[in-house]
């Protein structure tokens, strides 16, 4: 279990999942010069790297609601 709070390990894997994402056009410039397997191996790498931290992300949020779920509800004061 990570030391970061929640919060942050969600919006550190959401702007991963961005920065991949908007590399993708990047990626292929970058790679455009390499032979055809290791332009494939790349983007595979890169695609896996997506499916992965969203399945992070997933969890996280799996994780968020539990806590919200289990987390006492603050009461007025009467």
């Amino acid at each position: 279990m990570s030391s970061l709070p929640l919060e942050l390990r969600i919006d550190r894997a959401e702007r991963l999942l961005r920065m991949i994402e908007q590399d993708a056009p990047l990626l292929e410039v970058r790679t455009a010069q390499l032979s055809r397997e290791c332009r494939e191996a790349a983007k595979s790498h890169a695609q896996y790297l997506a499916a992965l931290t969203r399945a992070e992300l997933q969890r996280l949020g799996e994780e968020k609601s539990l806590a919200e779920l289990c987390a006492p509800s603050p009461q007025g004061s009467d």
